[in-house]
């Protein structure tokens, strides 16, 4: 399966998609053999910054910058009866705001941790929480895909709406043209 999606993602990719089709194609393929990694980047976000994994799933935050992050659950924002998970291996939101940098991942690091508990997680970076560096991760056992749908990304109805309108002036277009041509004036052609 795995091969099949990565194969699909790459002619995506050739026949006229993007490097991000083929990327979530990998995506998809790593989030199917439970594991999902999420970036953490000096441009102070989480990417992605909402992940959608099946129980079990092991979740893999590698800082591909160099400046120190930290992973920090919101204590009163995760399930009741999940157990709390912060870089450093605090046991409490408090202890780690209190420890930090103890619990800092440094650029080129990764923090993993493994979700038994459905529900929605959120957590932030310690350091820039005030800059936004927040995110989100649901575990649901109808999950395993990046950003929660299904195979391919969700296209916003104002996309659709946009394609839509391009197809119908180009159908038109075409009409007139072969109306024009079949049934149109001298054009000189002799």
């Amino acid at each position: 399966m795995g091969e099949t999606t990565t194969r699909r993602g790459f002619l995506r990719a050739l026949s006229g998609g993007t490097a991000a089709t083929a990327a979530a194609a990998t995506a998809d393929e790593t989030a199917a053999q439970g594991q999902q990694t999420i970036d953490m980047t000096d441009q102070l976000v989480f990417d992605p910054d909402s992940v959608t994994v099946q129980p079990g799933t092991t979740v893999v935050w590698e800082n591909v910058g160099s400046v120190p992050h930290s992973v920090t659950a919101y204590e009163d924002q995760i399930p009741g009866e999940a157990e709390y998970f912060a870089s450093g291996g605090f046991d409490s939101e408090d202890a780690a705001r209190q420890a930090y940098p103890e619990g800092s991942i440094d650029g080129g690091e990764r923090y993993e941790y493994t979700f038994e508990t459905e529900g929605d997680y959120e957590y932030f970076c310690i350091p820039h929480e005030s800059a936004g560096m927040v995110a989100s991760i649901t575990v649901g056992s109808g999950g395993g895909e990046s950003g929660g749908g299904g195979g391919m990304p969700a296209i916003p109805e104002s996309a659709r709406t946009l394609g839509v309108a391009t197809v119908s002036a180009m159908a038109s277009v075409l009409v007139l043209v072969y109306f024009f041509l079949k049934y149109g004036g001298d054009y000189g052609l002799d």
